[in-house]
């Protein structure tokens, strides 16, 4: 982002059309994903939306979901990955630890929105943490959808 605030709307309506450009004459069954690292989105949520991907998935697990705060006032349209584990750790997170953050995100989203996701890319780490994350992750988000299936 620009540094002066004043030039922000110039940069971010430049920033969506290079976007949108960029996506546009893909087939209907194409799913568009953005991924989003740290940021104030209360700043950009409606530039965000206008993006129209259909999947924006970001780094919330540091935060422990806080960043999700911007769509609590925000309805946004399309379904977020919030991330769920730390990529830029050795450790290996829990399957309990991952089902109480995807918790606090379906407090704030609707869980037919949420998809699961480490944070980030996982070119920071070696097969011997990213295997177990990964099964630890997918064994999270089967829980959470036999608990959403449990409550419909």
């Amino acid at each position: 982002m620009p540094l002066r605030r004043d030039d922000w709307d110039r940069y971010l309506e430049w920033a969506v059309d290079a976007f949108r450009m960029a996506s546009t004459g893909v087939e209907d069954q194409t799913q568009i994903h953005t991924h989003m690292c740290y940021s104030e989105f209360n700043d950009v949520i409606e530039h965000i939306a206008r993006l129209d991907a259909d999947v924006i998935s970001m780094e919330t697990s540091r935060s422990r979901m806080e960043l999700l705060d911007a769509f609590v006032e925000f309805d946004y349209p399309n379904e977020i990955g919030p991330g769920v584990y730390d990529i830029h750790s050795p450790r290996v997170p829990s399957t309990e630890e991952m089902v109480a953050l995807l918790e606090k995100a379906a407090d704030v989203l609707d869980p037919e929105q949420i998809w699961v996701n480490p944070d980030c890319g996982l070119k920071t780490r070696g097969w011997e943490e990213t295997l177990p994350s990964l099964e630890n992750m997918v064994e999270a988000a089967r829980g959470m959808r036999r608990k959403t299936a449990d409550v419909s």
